[in-house]
């Protein structure tokens, strides 16, 4: 099975600064990935590659095509971003505060500990060295914070936490070859600057002010007078050695007009901003009492500036006036970035504590996006009956429904008290079931958007399972203390019958799809089978040596599948009531060593046991997760590994490396869990998620740890074309490569591309048709389906063979997404159905997969058009109602 990974949900935004691409794209950090949102069409997708820790800052290109990522082991990725490929690799000696491109592109600035270095972007082309270092300065006395590039890419402005500013020249001296010009020092601050701007002349465009803006609230605005005098001979020609680590540079012309300055030395004195004598303008001061600057953005265009507070209030103002424009607070957590588009008119705010993301737009006062991950671990996770959309539970409580297609979330709820422990679609995918700790089973109208049911019990138990037989009259929750299954009626919400008989908590629950069988697993070491709906208590009971920790049914019913302690996975004939076989997975599911284990990987027991399973559509592989950095595939009729997923390489999380570093171990303990919190390091980047390892005692340090990578809940969908896993990182998406892949069905020296054209140009659509499934080309394929005509559809599609039929339903349920030809592609499966009913129903356990994501398809297009119908007839009425009135 060709997965691929496509999305990650659950986790829009976790430190780290963002960037808008191209007026429309919203690039921002998620842990080790990146995440693009396109806020016209509003889409999200994850880029496939990673960085090996948690990203700290991120640059895009003027272009929009490069993208520049800096993880917190200063590890650099450049990446094409229409391509999604990483290109380069580098990485920096220094921890990165900043990065920028230049406006032409050409140049790159590293904010580099005490160090700015300017590097030579790489460009399409092939390089042996694609990075080169062109110049470093180390004037600054302490790490530097922020930077900016002037319009014409000669002068960089940045500020340190030494409470100063600079101007820097990037050019070279006139006198002498090796000639450096001192920067110009902007002094005054009282607080560490978090942010340095250029402002422009908007009728020339040239360089008259610069704002330095500090953590404390303070905004400093400096300028020069234009008729300065002409600095003197010694000024001119003082120069210094160039500074610490930079390379002998080529005298070539390509590398003066990199840095700036003219083929023949002379430069224009008038427009050089390092001969100028700067001057503090005006002082402002930000009015937010005991609230520290944390974000801010400049738009070049407007001369607007926005700032972001520890408190979640942001402030929009307009310069050089310093007129306040909006003042509004967005949370009570600290805003960790914030930026403006291109053209000025949104703003972009991220939360890194909440796992915030908002986009407003400040003219019209209105969100354009609003997006919010969860807060905790998620938990468990549900696929709707069309694989259209995926609710997702966790420990913040709140249970959020997603578009899983576009990534986006649009509904929360977070009525449950405690945390969310399993999740249930109903048959109608219009009703969600919800079970959680705090002793209540909801139910929600995915209509209205409500909680419309909510069923207990006489006294509070934690609910830990959830289970509804096919019809949706029956609701079952497995708890977690009393170890009791409670039956409850969907339509009258009375609570029918307790099932007695567990000795340990009911983790696992499920009916059998085709009867009323409903099956449970224990740690009391034992599955037992219940018919719910006669009265007669447990039907059978499963012993196993170990604690069963969770099961499912295979579709057809027929099997049942529960995973132990012991790391097995045991297959059960339901109808026979026998142990069929067992697969032993304690080698596969063997992760990482933990920070604090005191044995290798190899030797450690723990977590060597999976603890969510699901069959596939068609039930021929299954897919197993747990307290592990793999999730494994097996063929069930083989009981072999057919492929294992690592979720992530992030060295941020625990339980990734299997080889931990021995210079990391002290007297103390692990060197990464010694407490040495800095209060300037940007919060959400280095403290992201965190889980604490032990209780804090009063009057001690917190003691943070790093949250362990485990898999907590695997479905996949019913079409079978993607699975989902709700992980430490967030919900993975995996898919199927859509990419071409040469499967030929039935190949014969005669069945060529050739051959299907040459049928095509005979009139023969029926013979191309079927020359075309057996080359097995996507293309082929719907190129003869629509060359079909109308009247010829029913006799085409009853000569089609069965072993075809699979491949045919593909292709109609793809062209149904995409063509515009609709009533012609629904006629087809309508000949379709007519011509192999028969076959269908008695294979449909192999068409499965196929007839979900044709239903899908068709679910879609009615949704489309219903609302566009019914907009037009609105449309028509008013018209019909006007006229009428004159």
């Amino acid at each position: 099975m060709n997965y691929r990974f496509q999305n990650l949900l659950g986790a829009p935004y976790r430190g780290g600064n963002a960037v808008v691409v191209n007026n429309i794209l919203l690039v921002s950090p998620v842990g080790n990935r990146v995440s693009v949102t396109d806020l016209l069409k509003s889409e999200t997708i994850t880029l496939p590659c990673q960085a090996s820790t948690n990203l700290r800052r991120i640059a895009a290109s003027p272009d929009g095509v490069f993208l520049l990522t800096v993880d917190e082991n200063n590890r650099c990725l450049f990446i094409n971003l229409p391509r999604r490929a990483v290109l380069h690799r580098l990485s920096f000696k220094h921890p990165v505060s900043d990065v920028k491109f230049s406006p032409d592109g050409r140049l790159i600035a590293v904010a580099a500990g005490k160090l700015l270095q300017i590097w030579r972007s790489p460009g399409f082309r092939k390089e042996f060295f694609p990075f080169e270092l062109i110049r470093t300065f180390s004037d600054c006395n302490d790490r530097i914070t922020s930077l900016d590039w002037s319009p014409n890419s000669d002068y960089l402005v940045v500020g340190s936490k030494d409470l100063t500013g600079r101007l820097f020249y990037l050019s070279k001296g006139k006198k002498k070859k090796n000639s450096y010009i001192k920067p110009f020092l902007f002094l005054g601050h009282r607080d560490t600057i978090v942010g340095t701007f250029f402002g422009v002349d908007k009728k020339t465009n040239d360089v008259t002010k610069v704002y330095t803006l500090s953590r404390d609230g303070a905004i400093f605005t400096w300028g020069y007078s234009s008729n300065d005098p002409e600095p003197t001979k010694m000024e001119e020609d003082s120069s210094e050695p160039d500074s610490p680590g930079t390379p002998e540079q080529r005298q070539g012309a390509e590398e003066r007009k990199d840095l700036g300055a003219n083929g023949d030395g002379d430069e224009d004195d008038e427009h050089l901003l390092h001969k100028k004598k700067w001057s503090l303008l005006k002082k402002d001061f930000f009015m937010q009492a005991q609230a520290k600057l944390t974000a801010c953005d400049y738009h070049r265009g407007l001369d607007l500036v926005v700032v972001g507070f520890s408190n979640g209030v942001f402030a929009l103002y307009q310069m050089p006036d310093f007129v306040c424009l909006h003042l509004l607070s967005i949370s009570r957590e600290k805003i960790t970035t914030a930026v403006f588009n291109d053209l000025g008119n949104w703003l972009t705010f991220g939360c890194a504590k909440l796992g915030q993301l908002l986009v407003w737009e400040w003219k019209s006062e209105s969100y354009i996006l609003k997006q919010q991950g969860h807060y905790f671990d998620v938990n468990c996770i549900a696929y709707s009956p069309d694989s259209q959309l995926l609710a997702t539970g966790a420990d913040d409580n709140k249970i959020k429904v997603w578009t899983a297609s576009s990534g986006f979330c649009f509904v929360t709820f977070s009525e449950h008290t405690n945390a969310v422990t399993a999740l249930h679609f109903m048959p109608n995918n219009h009703c969600l079931l919800s079970a959680s700790l705090d002793g209540t089973v909801r139910a929600w109208d995915l209509f209205r958007y409500r909680n419309f049911k909510t069923f207990v019990t006489p006294t509070p138990k934690q609910f830990v399972s959830l289970a509804a037989d096919q019809s949706g009259e029956v609701i079952c929750a497995g708890t977690l203390d009393s170890f009791e299954i409670f039956v409850w009626s969907m339509k009258t919400g009375r609570l029918l019958d307790v099932l007695s008989g567990h000795e340990g908590p009911v983790h696992g629950l499920m009916f059998s799809p085709n009867t009323s069988i409903l099956a449970s697993s224990s740690w009391d070491k034992t599955v037992r089978l219940w018919d719910v709906f006669s009265g007669k208590g447990g039907v059978e009971k499963f012993e196993h040596t170990h604690d069963v920790l969770t099961l499912t049914y295979r579709p057809d019913g027929k099997q049942l599948a529960c995973s132990t302690l012991d790391g097995q996975i045991h297959f059960w004939d339901t109808l026979e009531g026998l142990e069929m076989f067992t697969i032993e997975g304690r080698r596969d599911i063997a992760g990482g060593r933990l920070m604090t284990d005191r044995r290798s990987a190899a030797n450690s027991s723990a977590g060597k046991c999976f603890t969510t399973l699901n069959y596939s559509a068609d039930g021929s592989y299954i897919l197993a997760g747990g307290s592990s950095k793999y999730i494994c595939m097996y063929d069930v009729a083989d009981q072999v590994l057919l492929r294992r997923f690592q979720i992530t390489h992030n060295l941020s999380l625990d339980g990734v490396l299997d080889f931990l570093n021995s210079k990391n171990m002290t007297e103390a303990g692990p060197l990464d869990l010694i407490d040495d919190d800095d209060s300037d390091t940007e919060e959400g980047v280095d403290k992201q998620s965190q889980k604490k390892l032990a209780y804090d005692l009063p009057g001690s340090m917190p003691n943070h740890g790093r949250p362990i990578i485990r898999s907590k809940c695997l479905r996949i969908a019913p079409t079978g074309r993607s699975w989902a896993a709700a992980t430490t990182e967030g919900v993975l998406i995996y898919s199927m490569d859509e990419s071409f892949i040469f499967d030929p069905t039935d190949l014969d020296i005669d069945v060529t591309p050739e051959a299907v054209d040459a049928a095509l140009k005979e009139d023969e659509p029926k013979r191309a048709l079927i020359l075309s499934l057996r080359l097995n080309e996507d293309t082929l394929i719907k190129k003869c389906i629509v060359a079909v005509s109308p009247v010829d559809i029913p006799a085409v599609a009853s000569s089609v063979p069965f072993r075809y039929l699979l491949r045919l339903v593909q292709a109609l349920g793809d062209l149904l997404e995409q063509s515009p030809h609709l009533e012609f592609i629904l006629r087809w499966c309508q000949e379709l159905c007519k011509a192999h009913g028969s076959s269908i129903q008695q294979n449909n356990r192999n068409l499965l997969p196929a007839l979900k994501s044709l239903q899908k398809a068709v679910t879609t297009l009615h949704q489309d058009l219903a609302d566009t119908c019914s907009s037009n007839e609105y449309m028509l009425r008013y018209l019909c109602s006007t006229s009428n009135s004159r």
